[in-house]
């Protein structure tokens, strides 16, 4: 860290006083600094390179990212350059401070805003994006968080350059440095083009018209369904009233194919401004007033903490974000049977089509490791207090707010078990197969967790990518998928879609009663979630990397492992196993384990952060 403790309050380049931290990514720290120099003494940010990523190609990205921004820096709807200099070959950025919200407060999941105030949004974002794309930039990473309303004077900003590509001075030949895909930018925002590493102007387009969407919605884009010969996404259903007209521009936006798309944001903008705009709903106006009080503090950290995780150029330390990824397809199931203490109705399930992307490990002998981009966002961790046989161990239900992860598609297998096993030694010895039920393709078990910290720490080693054990929020983020249910299915289980115990004929609502499986299944052999999970109800127990809280009192809200605890040999079980009742299935529900424990339902599956 370039500011430890003491140098709070000091001044950079004689001039930048600096306050305190606003965020952090694998290569930038971004704080916040007041001038000194200026007659009023006003607020900035500084961003600065860890001193550890030094690679040509890195900072040739840093110095393009200043150049870029002081040529967008003279629309007054984007954040002013206001310094760019270097000192101890420390490479810093400073930009004008904007107190104010991102659009993350008003474009909430599970509250669709009326047609007037997303047109007016899309077409306010666009203006300032013509100028972007006219200065012939992509920004590459057009989200709700990445979008500011001033508190001021109430106008917008299109925030966080951190990944933007020039198109006329960008020539960096990747190719001739390493052979992949560049993943930059926010799965479910994020153009198909855009994901294998040719982004183009209409990429944002696309990720604007998915904003839009979800505007109309309220359900993130990575939960709406698709047509999986042309890719064509089904929302209309999924909004009460929207016109043709608008319905038709968003549909061009977001169209798969880029070349169908408005080429930029002056044709989509020209359409979009066909289309009469009505003043702003009365509830919406007053809604964001509020949020402006409660949310004065909140301002340009959300976009300058910027994603210099994603700019890694070299082999080894490169690839951590240039990565091969590729897109999958499955299907996703629906479980419509209603919880009830009475199960008087058959549950029916249903499907419908989802995809992801991930990247594919190699651990040697033909052996792979699946893991799930994950994207980032806000849920409600815990359960409701009407939940049926919920613990008061879920409680309170909070909001946490989980940055992007990748995560393992499936819990840790017996035989990636057993090729990284055979990996040298980093704290303690593994057995190559601990398993009581024996299988290449079941998920190991038998396993402690000091055991799964080992195999993540060898992992670590061989791929110089953080392997780790998921945080509990980052396990119930992805578990639940965007779902508000006791289970990412629905309301129930059955045994169709879950690996669980029906001892003593008891069933979750209208789940079913079926016959035990009585020992682990081979994994992916049942539905996933909407992520494109799988096992996360059931099969076996995983390990979180947090100690054991009786309660959620004091839990962290940022996604992040909860450690304070004085007891430091109980640590965090989820999900159930193939031994657990349905209850003890559900997403929301925690149990824990002795840190030295193992026994035949206790596996784990491993995150990645970029």
């Amino acid at each position: 860290m370039a500011f430890e403790y003491g140098f709070y309050k000091k001044t950079l380049d004689g001039r930048y006083q600096i306050l305190k931290k606003l965020g952090e990514g694998n290569f930038g720290e971004t704080y916040l600094a007041r001038d000194c120099k200026r007659p009023s003494k006003p607020l900035c940010v500084v961003k600065q390179l860890k001193p550890k990523h030094n690679h040509p190609k890195v900072l040739e990205l840093f110095e393009q990212e200043a150049a870029i921004l002081e040529k967008l820096g003279e629309h007054p709807q984007i954040p002013r350059l206001l310094a760019h200099f270097t000192i101890n070959n420390q490479l810093y950025i400073v930009q004008d401070y904007v107190e104010g919200h991102t659009l993350r407060q008003e474009i909430v999941r599970g509250k669709p805003l009326p047609e007037s105030d997303v047109t007016k949004l899309l077409r306010d974002i666009l203006e300032v994006l013509v100028f972007v794309h006219q200065n012939n930039v992509i920004h590459r990473d057009i989200k709700p968080e990445n979008v500011m309303r001033c508190q001021q004077d109430d106008k917008l900003f299109l925030i966080d350059f951190g990944s933007v590509k020039e198109l006329s001075t960008f020539s960096i030949d990747f190719q001739s440095v390493i052979r992949t895909s560049v993943f930059i930018g926010t799965i479910g925002y994020m153009a198909f083009e855009q994901a294998r590493g040719k982004p183009q102007l209409c990429s944002d387009i696309y990720a604007l018209g998915m904003m839009g969407i979800e505007a109309l919605t309220g359900i993130s884009p990575y939960l709406l369904p698709e047509d999986s010969s042309t890719g064509q996404l089904f929302w209309r259903n999924r909004v009460q009233h929207v016109s043709d007209r608008l319905a038709d521009v968003l549909d061009t936006m977001v169209c798969n194919d880029y070349t169908l798309r408005y080429p930029s944001a002056v044709e989509a903008l020209e359409a979009l401004s066909a289309i009469k705009v009505l003043p702003r709903s009365p509830l919406v106006e007053s809604s964001i007033l509020a949020r402006s009080l409660n949310f004065k503090t909140v301002s340009l950290q959300s976009a300058l903490d910027l994603d210099f995780d994603l700019l890694e150029f070299e082999q080894g330390e490169l690839e951590t974000a240039i990565l091969p990824l590729q897109q999958f397809e499955f299907e996703i199931a629906a479980v419509s049977g209603k919880s009830s203490f009475a199960s008087t109705v058959t549950s029916d399930i249903s499907h419908s089509q989802g995809s992801a992307l991930c990247f594919i490990e190699e651990l040697g002998n033909d052996i792979t490791l699946e893991m799930i981009s994950i994207p980032g966002g806000q849920f409600l961790m815990g359960s409701p207090n009407d939940e049926r046989e919920r613990f008061d161990s879920e409680s309170p239900q909070h909001s946490v707010t989980v940055p992007s992860f990748f995560l393992g598609k499936f819990p840790v297998t017996q035989a990636q078990w057993q090729a990284v096993a055979m990996l040298p030694s980093i704290n303690r010895n593994l057995e190559p197969e601990p398993a009581h039920f024996k299988g290449a393709n079941r998920p190991v078990e038998q396993i402690t967790w000091d055991d799964a910290v080992e195999f993540c720490a060898r992992l670590r080693q061989k791929t110089n990518r953080n392997y780790r054990l998921p945080s509990e929020a980052e396990w119930e983020y992805a578990c639940r998928a965007g779902t508000h249910t006791p289970f990412h299915f629905g309301e129930t289980l059955t045994s169709s879609l879950a690996n669980y115990s029906h001892s003593n004929n008891l069933s979750y609502g209208a789940g079913s009663q079926s016959s035990n499986y009585g020992q682990t299944s081979p994994v992916g052999s049942l539905s996933p979630n909407a992520f494109g999970l799988y096992d996360m109800h059931g099969n076996v127990w995983e390990w979180c990397a947090d100690r054991w809280h009786g309660n959620y009192e004091g839990a962290p809200s940022d996604g992040t492992v909860w450690l304070d605890s004085d007891d430091n040999r109980s640590h965090l079980i989820r999900g159930g196993s193939w031994k657990s009742s349905a209850k003890l299935c559900r997403s929301a529900y925690r149990s824990w384990n002795p840190r030295s424990g193992r026994g035949n339902v206790l596996g784990f599956r491993v995150a990645v952060s970029l």
